[in-house]
């Protein structure tokens, strides 16, 4: 790539006298743009190692600091200094380098929507520890506690129930199946209480949540209870054929999905028991029985123990 050189770099053609230089990057050259005498070679790039081609990848390239991220309540803009930073000066300087460091610290949290934050942005964070939830869904979930705190929602409500409740939207509106179960076990806050916030985040923020389809449940059931990729395969297609004979309108898509890796699995010889099924998908017996007699019959599936 050829250029034009700055005014602040201007030099003079010893050949012809020309101002008219032109850097070329490709060879690490300057070049004079009348005679074509090379005027200095070897020029050192000063630029960044990484090329980009977009403006959009550029802006992710270029390094000034951590990256934001919603996770923390100033979104990792503020400063810290760090404990190590500290070491090497005399006692009195450390005391007083150890003071500054509190007042720095008290002043990143000053305000109480930011102490509101800072709670709940820690519970999301150790909430998506424990589930191992992508990083996707952690700034998904952090990002919808603030349009809450924005809105003034959070008044009357239990920080950690809002913040569970908003880990929990972000599974769902991301398609990765995590029951209010698993979210109650882990945040420790009751199930009728993460629901109820659910329900009120969604209708209040005006989000559409994409309702949980059975073939999801069935990829989760399968890596649970370690089913191979055969027997999986196999409720998938099941899954198909109860669609197109239209039984799975007005049906659980857990019971469903319960329903089809059972079949499966007695097709493909990995038989489990229904017990070990309705374990799994936190459901009854029943309903995986009821599920399973219905599309035997409809089916007309025929399978042998």
């Amino acid at each position: 790539m050829i250029s034009k050189l700055n005014s602040l770099s201007v030099e003079r053609c010893s050949e012809c006298g020309s101002s008219l230089l032109l850097r070329d990057t490709k060879n690490a050259e300057i070049v004079c743009g009348n005679c074509g005498f090379v005027v200095k070679t070897n020029l050192t790039d000063r630029g960044p190692e990484w090329r980009a081609f977009t403006p959009e990848e550029r802006k992710q390239k270029v390094r000034v600091g951590a990256p934001q991220t919603y996770m923390l309540h100033d979104k990792g803009l503020s400063t810290k200094i760090d404990w190590r930073d500290i070491s090497g000066f005399s006692p009195k300087k450390r005391a007083e380098l150890y003071r500054i460091r509190q007042w720095q610290q008290r002043s990143r949290v000053s305000s109480s929507t930011e102490k509101n934050l800072a709670i709940a942005l820690s519970e999301i964070s150790r909430i998506s520890d424990t589930l191992n939830l992508p990083k996707n869904i952690v700034e998904s979930s952090a990002l919808t506690y603030r349009k809450a705190v924005n809105e003034g929602l959070i008044r009357g409500r239990s920080i950690k129930g809002i913040a569970t409740a908003s880990t929990y939207l972000a599974c769902r509106q991301s398609k990765l199946v995590r029951t209010v179960a698993e979210l109650s076990k882990v945040s420790g806050i009751p199930k009728k209480e993460i629901a109820s916030n659910y329900r009120f985040l969604v209708r209040k923020l005006k989000i559409f949540v994409p309702p949980v389809r059975p073939n999801q449940h069935i990829t989760k059931l399968s890596n649970h209870m370690g089913l191979d990729g055969r027997t999986e395969g196999i409720a998938h297609k099941i899954l198909i054929g109860a669609k197109k004979r239209k039984l799975t309108s007005g049906r659980g898509a857990k019971g469903i999905a319960a329903a089809a890796c059972y079949i499966a699995s007695i097709i493909a010889g990995d038989y489990r028991t229904q017990r070990e099924f309705a374990e799994a998908a936190d459901l009854t017996e029943v309903t995986i029985r009821n599920r399973y007699r219905e599309m035997m019959r409809r089916l007309k599936i025929v399978v042998s123990f």
